[in-house]
This record gives structure tokens, sequence and C-alpha cells, in this order.
């Protein structure tokens, strides 16, 4: 079998799908990169049993129809230092050795047969169906991931809750202390249905989706989901489990509005968090008509710093606190010039939105707040 494609669309296929691959696997074939050449189409595959990423290339010239695996390493290796030119793969399909020809020199190495690689299962039809624009979903992702947990006994929190209603969807995820939902408008289905996506495949897809690439197909039942976007297919499992009822634990009545440029409140806190705890991570915030006081500090080493700032603030005077790191990443996953913050009294979360929500979105992030001691 003799086949010949562009050496940088196979580099990039192969960095992507190397995210797949665990550095150690139960099956050794599970190491290497599964190729199927069908048609004159070269099917790339990974896979690590409970996730399988599918991405095809087309081919300039083929011979024959055949089926290979090839080391991760070997293949990442061998293009890492080729720059854009054809390669030509000839495979015997007695010993499975491989030449690879490229333009000054020639990779001789050997692949393994891929009839122990295991085969994907397909979806069931009774599955539920739904399509995002590849722009929306990517952009959904990036800012939801951030807020998953790690946690061991609730592992349904280690993942990004999808809510489909018949009004719209909300992206969801939460770890405790911090919470995010997004609500899209043109994402619906007439039957009310749900499920959640692992952290690992949705990081897959922050990687490969492009906000150029169109629609996304996402079809899913109650164990697993196959997601098809321009560049190929992502098969995976879901996390089984109820997630917590999320809307309960958004304040509706927060009367207290603090409205302030993003970046700039990002910067101040970047610059006070330095001298606080480190292990509480506390960064006070003292708010009154028309200003903000930021304070951090750190009685053992008696550092501290404080900010003011200006802002516009609609209610009665409130010292708050709150973990800097977490503050300052729902700021960085907010898009919009200027962030409101509705807040109700010390002891009760803050909410965070943006000053002008995206079109037919509606973006809303929760943090709970640090107890003060005076």
């Amino acid at each position: 079998m003799k086949f010949t494609l562009s050496s940088s669309t196979l580099s990039n296929k192969l960095n992507i799908l190397s995210k797949v691959i665990m550095s150690k696997n139960a099956m050794p074939i599970l190491e290497g990169i599964l190729f199927e050449v069908k048609d004159g189409q070269l099917v790339l595959t990974a896979s690590d049993n409970e996730n399988v990423m599918k991405s095809t290339c087309a081919l300039s010239d083929s011979d024959g129809n055949g089926r290979f695996v090839v080391s991760t390493n070997t293949m990442l290796n061998a293009m890492r230092e080729l720059p854009e030119q054809p390669l030509t793969f000839e495979i015997n399909e007695e010993d499975f050795s491989v030449s690879l020809y490229y333009q000054n020199g020639i990779y001789h190495f050997t692949a393994q047969n891929a009839d122990e690689y295991p085969q994907t299962q397909p979806l069931p039809t009774d599955v539920t169906s739904i399509i995002f624009d590849s722009s929306e979903l990517l952009t959904n992702i990036s800012r939801t991931l951030f807020a998953t947990a790690t946690e061991q006994l609730r592992p349904v929190m280690n993942g990004i809750y999808f809510d489909i209603t018949t009004e719209f969807t909300s992206i969801v995820a939460s770890d405790g202390t911090k919470l995010v939902r997004n609500r899209c408008y043109n994402v619906k289905n007439d039957t009310p249905a749900a499920f959640i996506l692992p952290k690992k495949p949705a990081t897959l897809l922050k990687n490969v989706l492009n906000k150029e690439d169109g629609d996304v197909v996402i079809k899913f039942n109650d164990r697993n989901a196959a997601i098809s976007f321009a560049e190929g297919v992502l098969i995976c499992r879901l996390i089984e489990g109820r997630y917590p009822n999320y809307n309960s634990v958004i304040p509706k009545d927060n009367p207290n509005h603090l409205r302030i440029d993003r970046k700039t409140f990002a910067s101040a806190l970047r610059r006070v968090m330095p001298f606080g705890s480190e292990s509480s991570e506390l960064v006070k915030i003292m708010v009154e008509a028309g200003q903000m006081v930021l304070l951090s500090e750190d009685i053992d080493f008696a550092t501290s710093a404080k900010e003011n700032m200006v802002c516009d603030y609609d209610g009665r005077p409130m010292a708050i606190g709150f973990k800097g790191p977490v503050l300052l990443e729902i700021l960085n996953n907010i898009d919009s010039d200027d962030v409101v913050i509705e807040l109700a009294d010390p002891s009760r979360a803050g909410v965070v939105v943006p000053a002008e929500q995206p079109q037919n979105e509606e973006v809303l992030m929760l943090i709970m707040p640090t107890l003060l001691n005076d």
C-alpha cells in the first residue's frame, strides 16, 4: 500500500490527536495512532478507551486500502523538523514495515497490525441531537471549563453540564466556590434533555474547534456522546449521575450593584494579591458610592496592599471578602469591557455578569464569599 499527503496537514492532525492518548495504557496498542486508508482518504484515530477522536485527511495520491497502527512518539518525532512538503508512505502489509519518503530523505520503522485496535461502537439510533455553531460552542466551553471541580466523592461536578430545555440550553460548571452558567438561546430542543461532558473531552474540543468551522452536531444518550465537527468526530463516555440544582444557589435579589471596568479591576487585583495571605488568598473589597477599595494583607509576614478605585455603586456601604485568584479567574473569563457585580451582604454569594450580554446568550458567574474577621 502506498499513499501521499501534505506534511503540515499530517503534523497538525497528529498534534491534536496525541492529546487523547495517555502515557500509560492498559492496552499497549492504544499508545499508537490508527491509520486507515480508504477510497482516497486517510482517517486517523486516537483513543484512551473512554475518548475516541477521528480526523480525516485528503490524500493527493493513494494506491490501495489498508489499516495499521504507528507509535505516536515515532510519528511526532518524525514530523517535528519537517517543513511543508509531500510525504509518501509505503507499507508492506505482510510484515508492517513502513518507509516514509520526504524531500531529502527516508524514514524506516515498523507499524503494528490494526486488528488488535479496539473498534468504536456506534451510538444507538435512539439518541438526542443538538446543533451548536462552532464559535458559540468554543466560546462557552472556554468560558466554563475553569469552573469544573476535581472531586472523587462527587464526580458529576468534574464536568460541564449541558441542560437542554425547550427555550434555551444552559452550559454550567461549578466547584463549590464558583459557578458559571451560560444560557444559549439559539440551542434548544422540543424534549428537555441533559448530559455531563467530562473535562478531558471538553479540553480536547477547546483545542480542536475553530470559530469558522460551521456547525457542531452533538448526539448523545445517557452514557455516550458523539460530537461531529469540521475536522472530525469525538466519541466520549459521559459522566453518569444527577447534576445538582444549580439554579437554586444563584441569588435572585441581590440589591447592591457595582459596575466597573473589567481590565482595570483585574489589574488592581493582580497588584494587591501578592501581599495577601497565601493560605486564605483573601482580598477584602470595601464599596461605597463612587469608590471601591481593595485590601490584602498577611499579618504573619507584615505585608499588605491597598488600592483605591473609581466605580459606579448604587447600594449601601459594604465590606466583603473573596478569594482573589477565584475572582480574577472570573474576570478573565468574561469578554465585556465592564462587569456588574451584584451583592446582598458579606455572607451571601456575589453574582458577576457582563455589563452587555453577548447576542442570544446570557452569561452569569457566581463567587462565594470568604467571611471577614472584623
